[in-house]
């Protein structure tokens, strides 16, 4: 007997950027305004994705097209994470997010939303035939999502593997740190995480920590936040502690929430980045 399909519902409630819609029946039509993801990701410099930049750009008020398309890719870095990493912990499951399958559509304002088409449930797999939750979130998502993502932004900006790959990881790290917050799973949780950051391809992009009050992570690389201006600063994960060429102002250096933390960057900052 096949098994009932994953309740996406239930990862909305950790929050927004954990949300995914999912068709009910073969025949249910995606709701309006949802394009293909293989749209959105269209290459070219009159593609949704290339507008998409300027658009960030413009809002962000930087004329530097690489620093517009850093932080658009954290953005949805971070969406993919979320639901990615939401769905392995809480219901045993890693959605197909590829662009040939997937749906999204870009509100007004907060993180794009994704909706899926209907999949027959599948039959349950024989234990031994059931892959490790770490390499299916691995594969699905790191080595399937993520890559498509990486490889639709660099062919509208040349940015760098690495900066992309830190990206990768400081948005896998910010969904870690809303489920220790809202979910009942923090141990696996994050034995998921230090594993995926300590294998390829995102091995050697930060340092992963435990708190008493939640998971920690350091980046070995820098999002390029810090160039969209003086009042910028850097961000909490970054692997700088003041922007480059700013001297030290005071006894110590404060850190602004970073884009993995999720606290206010990923809900406000960058969230609003992606808006229409």
């Amino acid at each position: 007997m096949s098994e009932a399909p994953p309740d996406y519902g239930r990862l909305a409630a950790v929050g927004p950027y954990f949300a995914l819609d999912a068709a009910t029946g073969p025949a249910q039509a995606p709701p309006p305004g949802f394009r293909p993801l293989r749209e959105f990701y269209a290459p070219g410099p009159d593609g949704p994705l290339a507008r998409r930049v300027r658009e960030v750009a413009r809002r962000l008020g930087t004329a530097e097209p690489r620093v517009a398309a850093s932080i658009l890719h954290l953005g949805l870095a971070a969406r993919f994470c979320s639901v990615g990493l939401g769905a392995a912990v809480l219901l045993g499951e890693v959605p197909d997010l590829g662009p040939e399958r997937a749906w999204v559509r870009v509100p007004e304002q907060g993180p794009i939303d994704l909706w899926l088409p209907y999949s027959p449930p599948p039959e349950p797999a024989a234990p031994a035939d059931r892959a490790p939750l770490a390499d299916r979130v691995r594969r699905t998502v790191v080595e399937g999502q993520l890559a498509d993502l990486a490889a639709a932004v660099r062919s509208v900006v040349p940015l760098s593997e690495g900066l992309l790959r830190g990206n990768a990881a400081s948005a896998l790290a910010g969904a870690l740190r809303m489920l220790d917050a809202h979910a009942p799973h923090v141990p696996p949780a994050r034995a998921l995480v230090a594993e995926l950051l300590d294998r390829p391809p995102l091995a050697g992009t930060g340092t992963l920590t435990g708190t008493p009050t939640g998971a920690a992570f350091r980046r070995t690389s820098c999002c390029l936040y810090y160039r969209v201006g003086p009042q910028a600063g850097v961000c909490g994960d970054c692997c700088f502690t003041r922007p480059p060429g700013v001297r030290r102002t005071g006894p110590a250096d404060v850190r602004r929430p970073g884009p993995g933390q999720r606290s206010s960057v990923a809900a406000s900052r960058f969230g609003s980045a992606i808006v229409k």
